[in-house]
């Protein structure tokens, strides 16, 4: 159930797994005391010294180097979530990541441009530099760091034309090393590095090896130096924020989005997707300011007060939720906290101050303050087949949709009752009354307090679905996830369960039981005296238009012959495990739009002529286009009291 998933690059990560719940995942570490563990292997403190005594690198700034980079841990061949390898973080990112990263951009015909990037390519150069191969470069911890320590010297060379022996004299190397298009980012990962430098540090990787910095307090920096680097010094741009929150701006990483001018250029932004770090809002937002890191978002906010760090204009595109239809048309708010411990880092300040920013950006855009329109990440389409399994689960099952909607001011409506077949639902089962037992597995909680799998009961915001109307009946199992095996209580198992402010159209009743459309499927979910429903009206009854399943799709791109000569198609393909079938009914979350697509290195946004529906399929949401269907409005009768 677990494949590498691109995401955010902090200190110590390394990508995990399919089912990984947000887009940054951290794992925290402690220096050790001076002097601790010496019985701990030296290797990698031999492999330091003898790349700083080949190159002509201070010892002192290489090791600041990498321990900014990546705390000098090592993870073999495994990629972090920026493309980035070994100890000093030398990157190598494809486009094979890019489509399957939170850039998602699967089908998309400039995805070589997207990944051509020199800052993303570190480790060709450094093959060029030390004659290694660009795989030991990338496997081989000791000729990683060979590379990088190549890498600062002809920086050091390009700024002072010499290798200085004065550790002060390498600040404009370093600052190039961060591989900054702009004079602030390259100051601010400089200082950091001369921080650690003055400061010293001494810790066992996870692969237990120790390595020490001594500290050098008297350290100076040659600021100046940075000047020679002809970097951009635009200003920062102004905070898009309501008055009510405490908002800063800072820039975020030039290769994790594209310039755009929406929705001014005829790009629509229609919805606010949440997320959650799966991390520390400091942490997060100094990953994300990496020039290096092919991932962005708006907005970061903070658990404990409620204070907001803009990243990305909203005019801009930034590669927040895994799929590029969905970052072309909605701003992404990412939230300090971890998924599976949700309710304890989701605090109610955090909630009010995301509820303001969310009111704030609705009233700019005229996005509707609804759940088809307010999503979370869980709730994205995956954008092809092979990536449906691997899109993120954040902000999980501890989000409470139900108070957020409240403080937006638009609750969940409707009276409980028992729905009737045909009828379209809302699920709403409460969260604090609604305790629901879910496993946590280590994969699951990137903070290391969940060292096995562990079932919990807590409170939680939606509904298990079941093959029949039966307690003990199998979990429905999630095509792209199980095939045709039954579903799992695993809290990154989205496949089994619908969630608070999700509507679906009612295909049985039996007794408390109630069965909607999903997935194709039949599903069952518990529901005495409709308690965990509420009918819904307004919304388009989504059915194929002929006697075949309807294909379902997870971008809306237009057709090939639509593009502007001299601009590259981008393609997409049916959603293989998923489609409309003919009886089945499923609800519109959004009108139907047209197909576009955009192409940063021109501007240029290509319109199609077809329009495409979204529908709320399963816990995610999929495409269709509106040729293949009908849509029949949910209209509130009289007897429906």
């Amino acid at each position: 159930m677990h494949k590498r998933r691109m995401r955010l690059r902090p200190s110590v990560a390394i990508a995990i797994g399919a089912l990984a719940a947000g887009s940054l995942a951290t794992l925290p570490f402690t220096a050790l005391a001076d002097g601790a563990g010496d019985s701990h292997d030296n290797s990698r403190q031999q492999a330091f010294i003898s790349a700083a005594a080949a190159y002509h690198v201070p010892l002192n700034v290489l090791l600041g180097v990498a321990y900014e980079e990546s705390g000098w841990e090592s993870h073999g061949a495994q990629f972090s979530s920026d493309g980035g390898f070994g100890p000093m973080h030398l990157t190598d990112v494809t486009p094979t990541m890019l489509a399957g990263g939170d850039a998602g951009a699967a089908g998309r015909s400039d995805l070589a441009s997207l990944a051509a990037d020199p800052a993303l390519h570190t480790v060709q150069t450094a093959a060029k530099l030390t004659g290694l191969s660009p795989k030991a470069l990338r496997t081989d911890p000791t000729a990683n760091i060979r590379g990088g320590a190549a890498l600062l010297a002809s920086y050091a060379e390009d700024v002072t034309s010499s290798t200085p022996s004065d550790s002060s004299q390498w600040y404009g190397a370093v600052a190039k090393y961060s591989q900054a298009k702009q004079k602030r980012s390259a100051v601010l990962f400089a200082d950091r590095v001369y921080s650690v430098v003055r400061t010293g540090a001494v810790r066992v990787t996870k692969d237990g090896q120790r390595i020490q910095l001594q500290a050098s307090p008297a350290t100076k920096t040659a600021a100046a130096q940075v000047d020679r680097l002809r970097l951009k010094t635009t200003t920062s741009a102004s905070t898009e924020c309501p008055s009510s929150v405490a908002c800063t701006y800072v820039p975020g990483s030039p290769a994790g989005g594209q310039i755009s001018n929406r929705p001014t250029n005829g790009v629509r932004i229609d919805n606010i997707v949440i997320h959650d770090l799966e991390g520390t809002y400091d942490s997060a937002v100094k990953a994300l300011a990496d020039p290096k890191n092919p991932v962005s978002t708006h907005y970061v906010m903070r658990s404990s007060d409620g204070a907001v760090t803009q990243m990305v204009p909203t005019k801009d595109i930034a590669f927040h939720a895994g799929n590029y239809s969905s970052n072309l048309h909605s701003i992404g708010i990412e939230h300090e906290g971890y998924a599976a411990q949700g309710a304890t880092w989701y605090t109610e300040t955090q909630y009010q101050a995301t509820a303001e920013l969310v009111k704030y950006l609705a009233s700019r855009f005229d996005i509707p303050l609804d759940r088809q329109h307010i999503v979370g990440h869980d709730n994205v389409a995956g954008p092809s087949s092979s990536l449906v399994s691997g899109m993120h689960w954040d902000p999980g099952s501890s989000w409470d949709w139900d108070h957020f909607m409240r403080l937006l001011g638009h609750p969940i409506s409707g009276v409980h009752s028992v729905p009737a077949p045909g009828s379209v639902v809302t699920i709403d089962p409460g969260f604090a009354d609604n305790q629901q037992t879910v496993q946590v597995c280590p994969a699951d909680d990137p903070t290391g307090a969940t060292p096995t799998c562990v079932d919990k009961q807590q409170a939680s915001n939606f509904v298990y679905l079941r093959t029949t109307p039966d307690d003990n009946a199998p979990l429905f199992g999630d095509q792209a996830i199980h095939g045709t095996s039954a579903g799992t209580n695993g809290i990154s198992d989205w496949g089994s369960t619908a969630q608070a402010g999700q509507q679906f159209v009612v295909a049985d009743v039996q007794g408390p039981w109630t069965a909607i459309w999903y997935s194709g499927a039949k599903v069952w979910l518990h529901n005495p005296d409709g308690n965990n429903t509420r009918p819904a009206y307004g919304v388009n009854i989504i059915k194929s238009a002929g006697t075949t399943p309807v294909p379902l799709y997870g971008s809306s791109y237009p057709d090939k012959a639509e593009y502007p000569a001299g601009l590259g198609a981008s393609t997409q393909a049916p959603l293989s495990m998923y489609s409309l079938p003919t009886g089945q009914a499923y609800v519109a979350t959004q009108p139907p739009a047209a197909t576009d697509d955009y192409f940063a290195s021109s501007g240029t946004v290509v319109l199609g002529n077809k329009k495409m529906y979204t529908i709320q399929y399963n816990h995610r949401v999929a495409l269709v286009y509106a040729s293949d269907v009908t849509a029949t409005p949910a209209t509130h009768h009289w007897e429906d009291n």
